[in-house]
């Protein structure tokens, strides 16, 4: 497991969660009786939707062995392998509107999207 720390010359992908999705994530950890210390909030990449590939998100009690482990704003963030490669340089932001609110995922490797905005290619 790669954890995200200063100076160790490790060359890997970015995630970057913004305050308020972190604030978020955090509280709905709480919610359901999870220790921030450990738990974290797992984003990945799954077959699905009109596009090909669309985010899921839920939590897990403790990474995986071969996760790559992002801290921000107190809240870990766990993300395989395989996922990586398509969401690495993506921002996690929470964002409230007309439409609803949720979390949602600014990634820049996605060339297209499904009109709903739920599904992406690569």
């Amino acid at each position: 497991m790669s954890t995200e720390s200063a100076g160790t010359g490790e060359t890997r992908p970015r995630i970057e969660v913004s305050e308020e999705a972190a604030s978020r994530a955090l509280a709905l950890l709480d919610e359901e009786g999870l220790d921030d210390g450990e738990a974290g909030l797992r984003l990945f990449v799954q077959q699905g939707g009109c596009a090909g590939l669309s985010y899921g998100m839920r939590f897990d009690t403790a990474p995986e062995e071969d996760d790559t482990v992002y801290d921000h704003h107190g809240l870990r963030v766990f993300v395989d392998p395989a996922s990586l490669k398509y969401i690495g340089g993506s921002v996690l932001d929470y964002e409230t509107g007309l439409q609803g609110e949720g979390f949602h995922v600014e990634n820049p490797n996605v060339v297209s999207e499904c009109g709903c905005g739920e599904s992406f290619r690569t």
